[in-house]
């Protein structure tokens, strides 16, 4: 298997916990990094470290052309049309709150923002806020017991007072893949921006922006091998011209003077301060070990693995498994018949086992189900066979404990 070749890179996988081998199933939340990654890091620190754009001395020449070239890498590992569409981050959520906070400008009260049941919160919240300040309506598409959106429901729900579309790509909390390219495909034909957030779908799928015709895509380094604290807003740039910028300060101007300002060109206008240096050049070095491994082979070995555990867990007794979509990636989110999810998740941990355990941030999800929370189980591209039986014989071994 795949993971068999790449297990060695990740040097955290050959420690132990609670005095058990570490069976790492916590993916959704963050990835473990490659040895590339962390020399990255080092590398950086010890050799060239120097702010970027503002300086004309070697450090920081250096260190700008490393920064920017992560830049161009993004751009090709997502097919945006130009580079500066590529806007650098905190991270998904910042890239959501800076859109939702553009659209402030934009929207008149009665206009109508349609999102998901599928939501992690950090795709609902920021939209909760918008519709509050600026008297917009929000609207949701709600999901089916298999964890699917209803798109005869989304089709009902768009009219010419719909101004934006928000929904992820692939769920956190339950592996269901959305027909992005279709639902965009709609959203358009009313006049829509399509907001998407991609932090579970760019670990596990090749994204094509301008395939899926997508206003903005969202993404996070730590999800995929990189290091956390740094992310990514793509944006066509018809839309980036047209959001004012989300913050104020250094790199995002043109000319201050005591009374005004003027703002920089794209992608600068959104990158006020000085930025995470150090984790956008690893996370170059993330991607170049993404491209190595092949993402199409990632996906491949995540699916087999996926069929795999969904077959373990549906033979054990008083497991259910929650979301059951027809199109679903690396996620197993499942609980144990008069048990809560905390209890198991901790039992499991005791046994070398991580897992999250929880609402994962999708109460809205939890709460269509009925339950408090579920254990995830989540996968990446050095998860092996030999975890997902690790998980199953734990888990047995949980039940047993709390009968």
């Amino acid at each position: 298997m795949l993971s068999d070749q790449i297990r060695a890179d990740f040097p955290i996988l050959t420690r132990q916990v609670h005095g058990k081998p570490l069976v790492y199933l916590d993916n959704a939340a963050t990835t473990q990094k490659p040895q590339a990654v962390i020399d990255a890091i080092v590398h950086f620190y010890s050799h060239y470290n120097s702010n970027v754009h503002r300086g004309v001395h070697q450090l920081s020449q250096e260190a700008t052309d490393a920064f920017e070239a992560v830049r161009t890498q993004l751009q090709g590992h997502l097919n945006a049309a130009h580079v500066h569409e590529v806007i650098f981050t905190k991270g998904t959520t910042d890239s959501l709150n800076l859109v939702a906070h553009g659209f402030r400008s934009l929207l008149q009260p009665g206009d109508e923002i349609i999102v998901s049941q599928l939501e992690h919160h950090s795709n609902l919240v920021p939209w909760h806020m918008l519709a509050e300040r600026t008297g917009a309506l929000l609207r949701y598409i709600p999901m089916n017991g298999q964890g699917e959106l209803d798109q005869s429901v989304y089709e009902s729900l768009l009219n010419a007072r719909t101004k934006v579309v928000a929904f992820n790509h692939i769920s956190n909390a339950l592996g269901t893949i959305n027909p992005v390219k279709e639902m965009a495909a709609k959203a358009h034909a009313v006049g829509a921006a399509v907001v998407v957030d991609g932090a579970q779908a760019l670990p596990h799928a090749a994204v094509d922006v301008q395939d899926l015709d997508v206003d903005f895509y969202s993404g996070s380094a730590h999800k995929m091998y990189g290091p956390t604290g740094v992310g990514l807003l793509y944006g066509k740039t018809e839309w980036l011209e047209k959001l004012p910028p989300y913050q104020g300060g250094g790199e995002m101007i043109q000319d201050v003077e005591m009374t005004s300002s003027t703002y920089a060109g794209l992608p600068h206008k959104f990158e006020a301060g000085t930025p995470n240096i150090e984790a956008v050049i690893a996370w170059g070095a993330a991607l170049t070990w993404m491209q190595q491994v092949g993402v199409a082979n990632i996906q491949a070995h995540e699916d087999e693995l996926l069929a795999y555990g969904t077959a373990l867990l549906e033979a054990i007794p008083g497991v259910k498994i929650y979301g059951k979509a027809q199109q679903k990636a690396a996620v197993l989110s499942f609980n144990v018949t008069g048990v809560h999810p905390y209890d198991v998740g901790t039992l499991l941990d005791q046994m070398g086992i991580a897992v999250r355990t929880g609402q994962h941030c999708t109460q809205p999800i939890m709460d269509c189900f009925g339950v408090p929370g579920t254990i995830r189980a989540s996968l990446a591209a050095y998860t092996s066979k030999e975890d997902l039986d690790h998980l199953a014989r734990a888990l047995e071994r949980a039940i047993a404990l709390l009968a």
